[in-house]
């Protein structure tokens, strides 16, 4: 059996230059090297080694029109990363930063994060450096269809059912949707995030950041600590951070911050459910910038060119982007008074930062556990869409809510150390491997 820095000396070999993915393999290695030591089979057949390759990588050139006749060049992208407990599932990407090492990170990140949900769902991400910011709807749909006229000939309902990720939200889906539908004559569920009245779920939208709650709520039971009155702290401001914000408002919480890639905002009262329309309304429809809500909302400041993790709170919920907590900003949340973090995005905490809020063992959550909300809905949209019926928003709600339990459960049986503290790195990591890990065994060497 290799050490943990004999294998990812190989990992980095193979794959220069990644550093998210090397990030994202490395943290998942500390976790499974001692594991992997006391079951042996699981080295026998390489099965880690196997999990760090892609079993397929797309890349593609989408040419399409701007509105002044000029042709534009991106590059798209799909990562099928692992299928051996179900079809490849995990979302569209599109944002200047976007290239293969982040959508590696994001397609291994995934197939951990789908099995832990319990759901039959491979792992795969993709995208383009494509940035809809700007962009005309027309723009926008240009390049949707351009995209899916490369991807569909490789997705289908049982092969690969991508979804919505940053820069991709109802309308993307909708024009990529379109598209698929007219080239192969066909209406099946081969995305997910589609509109209620044409096969989405209710509760897709929220998913994500209403089960990242409902996690840190499981977390918060193991120490008999409420939710109420704490004070949080969110970053982001997009889907993901405006519905972790109305949950928590919904359930007594008082949020306090929201961000955008410019600076943060801070309202010492907390936000209103009132508060919260205006953001709706701003980053949905109008694609403002947070700083407008310093002017809009009474009693909100606006910090330009920082994160929010300065300000006191109990709870943190990094809901934006991946490493924006480093070592300085986890010790500031610290020296605050935060004891639980909730990750919204995928890994938006630097592996030192995870460290510090170890050792200070406090309650933390990785994003492949807090928020895999909303892959799970995700798994409900494809089996509404199976079936041909659609669930009512209580359904649905019921089914997300005992997932993030049952993720929970499983964290603490392979995360609980000998002090009683609960490593929730190592649980979510070995209970999303042992599942997969054991599949592709079953399935031989493929």
């Amino acid at each position: 059996m290799k050490s943990a820095k004999e294998f990812m000396a190989e990992v980095i070999r193979k794959n220069p230059g990644e550093i998210e993915f090397h990030q994202a393999v490395d943290e998942v290695v500390q976790s499974l090297i001692p594991f992997i030591k006391k079951h042996p089979k699981y080295d026998e057949e390489k099965i880690l080694e196997r999990m760090t390759m892609p079993e397929r990588i797309l890349i593609f050139r989408v040419p399409w029109l701007d509105d002044d006749g000029e042709v534009q060049i991106n590059t798209g992208y799909r990562v099928e990363m692992n299928s051996a407990i179900g079809p490849y599932k995990g979302g569209l990407r599109f944002h200047p930063s976007v290239n293969l090492g982040i959508l590696k990170f994001l397609a291994f990140e995934q197939v951990f994060k789908n099995s832990l949900t319990t759901l039959p769902l491979g792992g795969g991400k993709g995208g383009a450096d494509f940035d809809p910011k700007g962009k005309s709807n027309r723009e926008v749909m240009k390049f949707c269809q351009s995209f899916m006229t490369e991807l569909f000939r490789h997705i289908g309902e049982n092969t690969d059912v991508p979804a919505g990720d940053i820069g991709v939200g109802s309308r993307e889906i909708g024009y990529m949707f379109g598209q698929y539908k007219r080239l192969k004559n066909e209406f099946t569920g081969v995305l997910t995030g589609k509109g209620v009245n044409w096969g989405g779920s209710l509760i897709r939208p929220e998913a994500t950041g209403y089960g990242c709650v409902y996690f840190v709520l499981e977390m918060l039971k193991t120490r008999k600590e409420p939710i109420e009155g704490k004070v949080c702290t969110v970053s982001g401001s997009g889907n993901v951070a405006q519905y972790t914000t109305e949950k928590l408002l919904e359930l007594g919480a008082k949020v306090v911050t929201l961000s955008d890639s410019g600076g943060y905002i801070y309202k010492k009262s907390g936000l209103t459910e009132k508060d919260l329309r205006f953001v709706f309304e701003l980053k949905n429809l109008r694609r403002g910038r947070i700083s407008e809500c310093a002017k809009a909302l009474k009693g909100c400041t606006y910090t330009a060119g920082k994160r929010p993790w300065g300000i006191k709170c109990d709870i943190a919920f990094p809901s934006a982007t991946q490493n924006e907590i480093d070592v300085k900003d986890a010790k500031k949340l610290l020296k605050n008074g935060c004891f639980c973090i909730g990750e919204g995005a995928n890994m938006p905490t630097i592996p030192a930062a995870v460290k510090v809020f170890q050792d200070a063992k406090i309650l933390y959550a990785p994003g492949k556990a807090a928020n895999a909300g909303g892959v799970s809905t995700s798994g409900l949209e494809m089996s509404q869409n199976s079936i041909r019926s659609a669930w009512t928003r209580e359904e649905v709600d019921k089914k997300l809510r005992r997932i993030k339990v049952n993720i929970h459960e499983n964290c603490v049986k392979y995360g609980k150390q000998k002090d009683g503290y609960i490593n929730y790195v190592d649980g979510s990591n070995i209970a999303g491997f042992v599942k997969v890990a054991d599949a592709m065994i079953d399935q031989g060497i493929v």
